[in-house]
């Protein structure tokens, strides 16, 4: 990947911008975006949130329609109940999820991190802007942390920290509702002295959340999301990534101010920085530390891509670690471009391959294997859901136990069978020995009912005559029927005394 051409070092991927050189940390304060991406990322998250929001209050067949209860190892998916027996779909569906980031991430780079990560969601479009209409913008942030603890910054400071510890509570809830449902949640609030569990997972959620988006922040997606390590893996010169052209754009320099007849008095610089007496004011922010004549290049080293950046880094060193493809930085540079009457797209959606020789995104191998193995996962995954069924059963001989011989010559095993109702409805079964003659003898209920959503252990007799026995093993098929039809078939093996020829 292309590294910093304008200084012929890499020392920048020595070190992260939310550290110091002394080991401390070092708060980013990113100047607020806007433009066209940003605007669609809004869109997108508005859409995200009431998703989030609105999803553990859904419901199908007065189940909710999404829970992930892992402490009773109960899921629900799209309203499919998944129990522990079916956890192999479960962990199928997951894998399936993996490998669909992986050919993602291969094709398109890391832009699930800058659009649809409920990290970047909740930090950028929702904890971010009520900074932003608290403290005000990067300036007035880095101001008003420099100075001492004025009435002003007390009140910021406070209003701030309530605000986020809101947000985070508010959060936690749904995340809470989202694992053990949303009816539960509200009645385990409703009386908190009598689910001390709740209350503690509440608070301690709230706690997690308001950590991160106070103090932890971008470190999550750096330090933590091992999503982001895989970069180095996945990523190739043919990804789709947010790129800065430097075909285009080096050498950068200082943009003189009589170069170019858009910047002078009378202008029609579009600007916002622009004050109406040309652009001095905006290109001397824009300027660099090292001055420089007239940029040979389209960038004119104005940093603008950097002070937007929420992870601190900049772009024009290739493509990093740290970036989580947010796009801020595209929208920066195209105000800029437009404000010196130069084309934009001096950094976009482009993979190395493509700045270097114009290739356009190619279906590579790499990507052909992970297609294959996506779809073979699919297949399996669209197999396993449709020959799911209601009932499952699990049929085993008890352990530690034998066979029994009868009064009446016959011969008797004790089974155990495991049931789940997978369904919404409460199933009546009624047992049947499918490949030979003899009788079922159930311990408790003749008829045993499977709540719905529950499951259950049946204890039973199996009695057969000596001339069925095919030996010391015996295959056994039982068959499972409801008030209409036959559900299922489970078979266990049945042990009777040698039989001597």
């Amino acid at each position: 990947m292309h590294d910093t051409l304008s200084t012929g070092t890499d020392i920048f991927r020595d070190s992260v911008a939310t550290i110091t050189r002394e080991g401390k940390r070092n708060f980013i304060y990113p100047k607020k975006p806007k433009g066209k991406l940003y605007n669609k990322r809004t869109l997108f998250s508005i859409v995200y949130l009431v998703v989030f929001f609105t999803l553990p209050f859904l419901k199908y067949q007065h189940r909710p329609l999404l829970m992930l209860n892992i402490i009773e190892r109960k899921f629900i998916l799209f309203g499919m109940v998944f129990w522990p027996q079916d956890f192999f779909i479960f962990g199928i569906g997951m894998l399936t999820f993996i490998v669909f980031v992986i050919v993602f991430t291969v094709a398109f780079g890391r832009i699930f991190c800058g659009w649809a990560c409920p990290q970047t969601i909740f930090m950028e479009m929702l904890f971010r802007k009520i900074e932003y209409w608290i403290d005000g913008d990067a300036s007035q942030q880095k101001l008003l942390q420099k100075s001492g603890w004025t009435t002003t910054k007390i009140w910021k400071r406070s209003l701030k920290a309530t605000s986020f510890f809101t947000a985070s509570f508010v959060i936690a809830n749904f995340f809470l509702a989202y694992l053990i449902g949303m009816d539960q949640l509200l009645a385990d609030i409703s009386s908190p002295a009598e689910n001390t569990g709740t209350l503690i997972a509440l608070i301690g959620f709230t706690m997690v959340f308001f950590a991160v988006y106070w103090w932890f922040r971008e470190q999550a997606c750096i330090v933590v999301c091992p999503y982001g390590r895989l970069q180095g893996v996945l990523l190739d010169k043919k990804s789709i990534v947010v790129a800065y052209d430097y075909n285009r754009g080096e050498p950068r320099g200082k943009l003189s101010r009589n170069s170019n007849p858009k910047t002078s008095k009378g202008h029609d610089c579009k600007c916002s920085d622009c004050k109406g007496d040309g652009c001095k004011n905006a290109l001397d922010k824009m300027a660099a530390v090292v001055p420089v004549a007239i940029s040979a290049g389209d960038c004119i080293d104005c940093k603008a891509c950097v002070r937007v950046c929420p992870t601190g880094i900049d772009i024009r060193n290739g493509t990093q670690l740290e970036c989580i493809n947010c796009t801020a930085c595209i929208d920066a540079c195209d105000a800029i471009m437009t404000g010196v009457n130069k084309p934009t797209g001096l950094i976009r959606y482009a993979s190395e391959e493509s700045l270097q020789y114009g290739k356009p995104l190619r279906f590579t191998g790499r990507l052909k294997a992970y297609v294959a193995v996506l779809s073979a996962l699919i297949v399996l995954l669209a197999t396993l859901l449709i020959t799911r069924t209601d009932l499952d059963a699990r049929l085993m001989r008890t352990a530690g136990m034998t066979y029994t011989s009868l009064s009446d010559g016959r011969v008797s095993n004790l089974y155990n069978l495991k049931v789940a109702n997978k369904t919404y409805k409460d199933i009546s079964i009624h047992l049947k020995l499918e490949n030979m003659a003899g009788e079922i003898q159930l311990i408790s209920d003749t008829n045993p009912v499977i709540r719905k959503n529950d499951y259950t252990t049946l204890q039973f007799f199996v009695k057969l005559s000596r001339n069925e026995l095919k030996g010391w093993k015996t295959p056994v098929i039982i068959g499972l029927y409801d008030s209409v039809k036959k559900i299922k078939s489970v078979t266990a093996t049945f042990i009777g005394p040698e039989i001597y020829n």
